[in-house]
C-alpha cells in the first residue's frame, strides 16, 4: 500500500462536503481509503490512527486541507489525487464564471441575508465555538453539526444562547427540522402538530418518519446534541426547546428522545415538563421506569414513541412478524443475530428489542443490561454501531458511505454461527444517494444456505432516495423489509428461534 498526502494551505470546505468528496475518491479504482479533512490537531490524530497521514500531512495547520489517500500503487495514487484536486478546484472555477456568490463569514452572511435567523455551523471543532459565538451575537439560532468541541465551550455557548432567548443545538447535532426545513441528516416529512426534542439523531429521524408515514406530521424537531442531558451540560438546550415548543401554537404534543440522562438532569427536565400545558412522550432508551408528571408517559422504543404521539395508532399494523417469519423456507434457524447499524440510536433500539425477548446481547455501544463487545458471551447476538468513533476515523459516516460494513456482511453470510443478519438503511438529506442498490450489490450471489437478511428503511417517499423505491430494490434482492427498525428486530428474533 502507498499513502498519498497533499496539503492545501488556507483552503476550507465544511465537513459535510468533505465527507461526500472523501466517499467519491474512495470509490475510485485502486483506492482503499480516502479522507479529506481540515488539519486541526484532532483531525490529524484521526488520520494518524487510520494510517493515512505522512510527513506532509503532519505539518498541516488548522486552516489547511489535508488530502489523504491509501492506494495500491503509484499510478492509482496519481489518478486519485488528480481527481480530488479537480473536484476541489471545480467550485472555485465555476464561481469565477458567474456562479452565485457565497459569503465566507458569519458577518457577510448576515449582511447578505438580514432576515435569516439560524446558522448551521459545520467547521472543524477547534474553530466551531468561535463561529457559533459570532452567530449568537448576531441574533441567530445555531445548529452546530461540528463535533470535537469541549464541554466547557458547549456549556458557555448554551448559557449565552439561553440569555439571548436563542436555541443552541449541538455540538454534534446531526438532525433537526425547523419550520418544515430539514437540516443536516434529516428527512422530508409532513408538517403537523407533533414536536420532537432529540439528543439522538437517528432516533429523531425514525420517530419523525414513522409519524409522517402514518399520515400525521412534525411541527419542529429540535436537536440538542448528544451531551446535552449529561450532568456537565445540565439539559440547557432541552430546557430551552421545551420553552420554545410550549410557546409554539402549531405544536400540540411533544416527544423527548435520548439515551438515559443523568438522574439530576432527568429530574430537572421532568420538573419543567410538569409545568408544560402540553402532553409529553418520554423515550429514554434503556432507562428504568421513572416517576413522570401527569402530562407525560414513558415508552421504551422509538416505534412506541411514534405510536404514543400518534394517539395510540399502531405503526406498521399490516406487518405480521409471525406470518413473515413462518413463510420463510426452513423456518427458524439456530444461531446468533449479527446486527450492523449505521444509526446509533437504531442500534440501541435493536438491542432493547432483542434483550426483551430474552436474548443475550453484546455491542460496542451496549445499552444497560447488554454486554460489551470486548467481553463476548458464547452465542450472544452482536449488535454493532458502525457510526461509532472506532469505525469512522479517517472515513465518512456510514450513513454517507455504508461500504464500511460490506466486508462484515460478506463474512456474516458465510458464518455458520449466524442465524440472521439485521441491518438499517437511513435515507434523506445528507445520506447516501442509493443505499439499497449499494447493499444489493454486496449480497448478490450469496448461497441458498446463507442466513436471511432483515432490514428497515428510515425515510419517507418525499426523500430524494424515495423510501418505497429503496424498499422495492431490497425486496427484489431477496431481503426481508420491515416498516420500522423495531419490527425488523422482532423479525430477526423470530427467525433466530426466539430466545438465545
Amino acid at each position: 500500500m502507498k499513502i498519498v498526502n497533499e496539503v492545501r494551505k488556507g483552503f476550507y470546505l465544511d465537513s459535510v462536503a468533505l465527507m461526500r468528496l472523501s466517499r467519491a475518491i474512495a470509490g475510485l479504482p485502486g483506492v482503499h481509503e480516502a479522507a479529506l479533512m481540515m488539519g486541526s490537531p484532532s483531525n490529524r490524530e484521526i488520520l494518524e490512527g487510520a494510517g493515512l497521514i505522512g510527513s506532509e500531512g503532519v505539518e498541516a495547520g488548522g486552516n489547511d486541507l489535508i488530502i489523504a489517500i491509501k492506494v495500491e500503487d503509484e499510478a492509482a495514487g496519481e489518478a486519485a489525487l488528480k481527481e480530488a484536486l479537480a473536484r476541489l478546484d471545480g467550485p472555485r472555477s465555476e464561481a469565477s464564471e458567474g456562479q452565485e456568490w457565497r459569503p465566507r463569514s458569519i458577518r457577510a452572511a448576515v449582511s447578505a441575508m438580514p432576515d435569516a435567523n439560524l446558522a448551521l455551523i459545520a467547521v472543524p471543532g477547534d474553530f466551531a465555538a468561535a463561529e457559533a459565538r459570532k452567530a449568537l451575537q448576531s441574533g441567530l439560532h445555531v445548529m452546530m453539526f461540528s463535533d470535537n468541541v469541549s464541554v466547557e465551550d458547549e456549556v458557555s455557548l448554551k448559557q449565552e444562547a439561553r440569555e439571548r432567548g436563542l436555541l443552541m443545538m449541538g455540538p454534534d447535532c446531526g438532525t433537526a427540522i425547523i419550520n418544515g426545513v430539514p437540516l443536516a441528516f434529516a428527512n422530508a416529512v409532513q408538517r403537523g402538530n407533533i414536536g420532537i426534542i432529540g439528543a439522538s439523531g437517528t432516533g429523531t429521524q425514525e420517530i419523525s418518519v414513522l409519524v409522517s408515514e402514518a399520515g400525521s406530521g412534525i411541527s419542529h424537531a429540535i436537536g440538542v446534541g448528544g451531551r446535552d442531558l449529561k450532568q456537565e451540560v445540565g439539559g440547557l438546550t432541552t430546557l430551552t426547546a421545551i420553552e420554545a415548543l410550549d410557546a409554539d401554537a402549531a405544536t400540540e404534543r411533544v416527544v423527548l428522545v435520548s439515551k438515559p440522562p443523568h438522574p439530576d438532569v432527568a429530574a430537572r427536565v421532568l420538573a419543567r415538563i410538569a409545568k408544560s400545558p402540553k402532553p409529553y412522550t418520554v423515550c429514554f432508551l434503556g432507562a428504568e421506569p421513572m416517576d413522570l408528571p401527569a402530562n407525560a408517559n414513558q415508552v421504551h422504543t422509538l416505534k412506541e414513541a411514534a405510536e404514543h404521539a400518534l394517539g395510540g395508532r399502531t405503526v406498521g399494523a399490516d406487518f405480521d412478524v409471525s406470518a413473515v417469519a413462518g413463510a420463510q423456507a426452513g423456518g427458524a434457524r439456530s444461531g446468533r443475530i449479527e446486527g450492523l447499524f449505521c444509526g446509533g440510536t437504531l442500534c440501541a433500539e435493536a438491542q432493547l428489542v432483542l434483550k426483551a425477548s430474552g436474548r443475550a446481547v453484546t455491542s460496542n455501544v451496549a445499552v444497560p443490561g447488554a454486554a460489551a463487545l470486548s467481553e463476548p458471551t458464547a452465542d450472544a447476538d452482536r449488535i454493532i454501531d458502525l457510526g461509532s468513533d472506532e469505525y469512522t476515523r479517517g472515513r465518512p459516516h456510514p450513513m454517507i458511505d455504508p461500504s464500511v460494513r460490506d466486508a462484515m456482511i460478506r463474512q456474516a453470510l458465510v458464518d455458520s454461527s449466524v442465524a440472521v443478519i439485521l441491518l438499517d438503511l437511513v435515507i434523506g438529506y445528507g445520506a447516501h444517494a442509493d443505499p439499497a442498490s449499494q447493499l444489493s450489490e454486496v449480497v448478490a450471489g450469496r448461497s441458498a444456505e446463507a442466513p436471511p437478511i432483515v432490514c428497515s428503511v428510515t425515510g419517507t417517499d418525499r426523500d430524494p432516495q424515495v423510501r418505497s423505491r429503496q424498499e422495492q430494490i431490497l425486496r427484489s434482492a431477496g431481503l426481508l423489509v420491515a416498516p420500522s427498525n423495531a419490527q425488523a428486530s422482532e423479525l430477526a428474533v423470530a427467525l433466530a428461534g426466539g430466545r438465545g
